[in-house]
């Protein structure tokens, strides 16, 4: 293991002999599996972006025209493509939630996060009422009013528990305290300046991509609530870790131009630059290469999947075609939302060209 490496946050981990653009890896045409979209998918996303924007009146200006541009609801319509109309919106909803969980996380100290992490979490425990328990790790007194954050996670939440199973219920909320734990880690770790070695960002990315709650929410959006020893089974576990890395290392890839114009280094890109010696094409192409083999690694392990009677099987079969539909929807996304390449994505798709963004520069200028 290479031990952390502190920097300063401002500090470009780029080489000074960096070009000015890099060429972004094809991973389109590698994956073949078919980009299906909900036939009420724009509506549904319609509706969704509305809720979070009426129910954020703090939203600055940019942030509220981010909102709208970076298509939430678009993804989940991609990735939860045979939902009902009712499902797909509750899902929809915590999709554009948890970008803004995202959004409001970056920056923050490790206390504001655990603040973060307690209001969410207390109203998905106590979904009735606003209840403070006073068993926060930070050393604060919760407020007597909630917070928005949990206000919104206690509306979506109180949708959503109507239909969903309970191992579906405990597994979300398992898995978004895992999400909440890798934020603060990931603040820790910002608040001292350290980048990770490359093991201990693979252990934290895998939880801070948020992927391991939506994968709770394909049970809901499928009406099917799996048994343990579905979930628990080892092949199960490597196809929801294939996706989930595709996801993130991917992600790593489209973000970086925006993540490095503002010195955020929670990136596998940074890494292997700091820590491995790779330029930053050399970075990128090697961070490719892991998305094609997740990919690959994919497609392989679901002819692996054992059998458990019809019925279960076919629960399986439907959730791990969602899990598919996240990683061509997910690519193919993220030459749509905004969030990444400005209004250049469609054409950045086509290229591969990514010019760097200086700091201060506004993205897709």
């Amino acid at each position: 293991m290479v031990r952390a490496k502190t920097v300063a946050h401002s500090q470009n981990p780029s080489n000074q002999d960096t070009p000015n653009y890099f060429i972004l890896p094809d991973l389109i045409s590698h994956c073949d599996f078919p980009l299906v979209y909900h036939s009420n998918g724009d509506a549904v996303a319609a509706q969704s972006v509305r809720w979070l924007d009426t129910n954020c009146p703090d939203l600055q200006k940019k942030h509220r025209n981010d909102l709208y541009g970076l298509q939430a609801g678009e993804l989940t319509a991609f990735c939860y493509n045979t939902a009902s109309d009712e499902r797909l919106r509750v899902v929809s909803d915590f999709m554009n939630y948890l970008f803004h969980l995202d959004n409001i996380s970056d920056g923050m100290m490790s206390r504001d996060t655990e603040a973060l992490s307690d209001a969410v979490m207390n109203a998905l425990w106590f979904n009735e009422f606003y209840r403070p328990t006073g068993t926060t790790k930070i050393d604060c007194v919760q407020p007597k009013d909630e917070s928005n954050a949990g206000k919104l996670a206690r509306d979506f939440w109180g949708r959503c528990i109507r239909d969903a199973g309970p191992g579906c219920q405990a597994r979300f909320k398992e898995n978004l305290g895992l999400f909440f734990e890798a934020i603060n880690i990931q603040a820790i770790a910002r608040d001292a300046g350290v980048i990770p070695d490359l093991e201990s960002y693979i252990g934290v990315r895998r939880d801070t991509s948020g992927c391991k709650p939506c994968w709770a929410l394909i049970e809901y959006a499928l009406g099917i609530d799996l048994p343990d020893f579905v979930v628990e089974d080892p092949i199960i576990i490597t196809l929801n870790q294939s996706t989930n890395d595709l996801v993130a290392w991917s992600n790593d890839i489209f973000s970086y131009n925006v993540e490095q114009s503002r010195g955020d280094t929670h990136n596998i890109i940074v890494i292997l630059m700091n820590y491995h010696g790779r330029n930053l094409q050399g970075a990128i192409d090697y961070v490719g290469d892991l998305c094609r083999q997740a990919i690959d690694d994919f497609s392989a392990n679901r002819l692996k999947i054992p059998s458990w009677g019809a019925e279960v099987d076919d629960m399986v079969q439907r959730y791990v075609i969602c899990l598919q539909h996240w990683i061509v929807g997910s690519l193919h996304w993220s030459f749509q939302t905004t969030r990444y390449f400005g209004s250049k994505g469609q054409e950045v798709k086509q290229s591969g060209y990514v010019k760097l963004i200086l700091a201060g520069e506004e993205n897709g200028s």
